[in-house]
């Protein structure tokens, strides 16, 4: 199966929820998808989530820990990162990658197997539209027990382009995921589960950013 055709199949099941199993296909499409830009978009939304050395992270839909290890020498040498993903096949590749100060679990958002308090900063970047649509708000609940008091969130979604052209060239190519606005997928679920909104906007490459606290 072609790459175009492996990524858009998976994308048409994007709101019934189901993983990613393609690490190494995903990176190629990911790379292509930025237009070379990828590092200095992910960079960017790291810098969004301000991180702190000696930060405990957590990253909801890891997929194959590129933001992870973006974060980790940033908190490093006491902070700690840790990478969730439904998909064993991306924990896997994440797992084989990893900085010494990163770890990586199998599992879901909306049953995070860790206990209250436990990260100062919960990041989910071009995840929340992989989760089933009945799922999402108790994903943000499971986010916000998690956090610290005080705690920080920071979720990243894809933001269709303005031209029309340009947004239906991206939904050819990426099917329903570039297809959504970002702020109909999360409406208000990200206050509904406690969080104090503190900012939102777009970033460069297609990215639309919310960061939260934890009151």
């Amino acid at each position: 199966m072609g790459l175009g055709k492996l990524l858009h199949n998976h994308e048409e099941h994007a709101d019934e929820g189901g993983t990613i199993d393609h690490p190494r296909a995903y990176e190629i499409f990911a790379s292509i998808g930025f237009l070379g830009g990828r590092r200095a978009a992910f960079t960017r939304l790291a810098a969004t989530a301000r991180p702190r050395a000696g930060d405990r992270v957590l990253d909801v839909g890891c997929g194959t820990g590129y933001l992870t290890r973006i974060l980790a020498p940033v908190v490093a040498p006491s902070g700690h990162v840790t990478g969730l993903d439904p998909s064993p096949a991306m924990i896997d590749h994440a797992t084989r990658h990893a900085p010494g100060n990163c770890t990586y679990v199998v599992g879901t958002g909306q049953e995070l197997p860790f206990p209250d308090g436990s990260f100062d900063l919960v990041v989910s970047s071009l995840a929340v539209h992989h989760m089933p649509a009945e799922a999402r708000p108790q994903a943000l609940r499971q986010m916000f027990r998690v956090l610290r008091p005080g705690g920080r969130l920071v979720i990243a979604e894809f933001r269709p382009p303005a031209n029309q052209l340009a947004r239906h060239i991206v939904g050819l190519l990426s099917g329903p995921a570039m297809r959504h606005d970002p702020r109909d997928l999360l409406g208000t679920m990200i206050p509904d589960a406690g969080f104090a909104v503190e900012s939102e906007g777009d970033l460069p490459y297609l990215l639309y950013y919310v960061r939260a606290a934890r009151p």
